[in-house]
């Protein structure tokens, strides 16, 4: 049965710790030796992008070719993909002829409609709603620098009705961490994913530590807390979050700017955090807008960090969704 990627919470926290053990054994062996086994030889990915990508694509795309396996990019301005046929047949074509599809766009909605149609792994590359592969990487970095997650506290400081926000919100609480959200009023987080992080809340209620196979711990420090005081939720965090204050697609550019100026993370906010804080940042940034210069590079800083490990934890979901099995 083939299994798609739309949500952080279509994979469990077992398989996330298993995505992370391989990506972290990709990463340390592309270091030492410049290559991999060719495990996805044969295989093709293809990219449907309606929004712009420079991390999202490229880690796709190379890392495709470093394991062995191509990609074809569909520009649906060239294709005419949902305006000359039917997004249905486009996705039954595409799952007739390659192995999995990735898709950045507007509308979640048209995510669902290519999972129930292709009949190969769909993966969502961003939409309006989640970012999962990015909170995949953020939460697979935080690991990389903290060695946990559970305990910790992730403070998200902006705009709560991003799709960055609400993935990483969904991660936290899988894994046993502590989410606070500091928005103006009128940028909350979607209703709907406070309710499933809600109901997550009961049903993750155990996690697996990596490299264990039978140690189950109860998940008791998960929480999630949404306030308009951006001192608030950083205060005592362990990470510190933001995004810009203006996403694609956003037509209220110079509102936004004036409504989230106190919302910017500089070093101010960032002392209320705990001494070995790290900042993150999905990338690009707008340094005197959201960040400060000073913070985004800083020593705590991990952004640059954070944008590489998108291609090792992406060539992992990609072996995990088209192999069924990981190494």
């Amino acid at each position: 049965m083939k299994k798609d990627f739309l949500s952080i919470a279509d994979l469990s926290t077992k398989a996330i710790w298993e995505i992370f053990a391989v990506a972290k054994k990709l990463k340390k062996e592309l270091k030492a030796k410049g290559v991999h086994e060719p495990l996805l030889k044969g295989k093709s990915l293809a990219l449907i992008f309606e929004k712009q990508s420079l991390r999202t694509r490229i880690s796709f795309e190379i890392g495709m070719a470093q394991l062995g396996g191509n990609t074809v990019y569909l520009d649906p301005r060239d294709t005419g993909i949902g305006v000359r046929e039917e997004d249905k047949d486009v996705a039954k074509v595409i799952g007739s002829m390659a192995d999995i599809i990735a898709i950045r766009n507007h509308n979640h909605a048209l995510l669902v409609l290519y999972a129930k149609y292709a009949d190969i792994p769909v993966i969502n590359a961003l939409s309006d709603i989640e970012h999962p592969c990015q909170a995949l990487t953020d939460l697979f970095t935080i690991w990389e620098v903290k060695n946990k997650l559970q305990g910790l506290k992730i403070a998200y400081v902006g705009d709560g009705d991003n799709n960055v926000a609400h993935s990483l919100c969904i991660g936290s609480v899988m894994f046993g961490a502590t989410f606070a959200c500091a928005s103006p009023k009128g940028f909350w987080m979607n209703q709907g994913i406070v309710d499933k992080v809600k109901a997550l809340q009961r049903i993750f209620n155990n996690w697996q530590r990596p490299r264990q196979k039978v140690k189950w711990l109860k998940n008791e420090c998960s929480s999630i807390t949404e306030t308009i005081n951006p001192k608030e939720a950083v205060k005592n965090a362990d990470v510190v979050v933001t995004d810009t204050w203006v996403s694609m697609g956003d037509t209220d550019k110079e509102e936004r700017v004036k409504i989230f100026q106190e919302y910017q993370v500089n070093s101010a906010l960032m002392k209320l955090a705990k001494k070995d804080a790290i900042f993150m940042h999905c990338l690009p940034a707008y340094r005197g807008k959201e960040v400060t210069p000073e913070v985004i590079d800083g020593q705590q800083s991990v952004v640059f960090q954070e944008a590489e490990n998108r291609l090792h934890v992406q060539k992992a979901l990609l072996l995990f969704l088209l192999k069924g099995k990981l190494l």
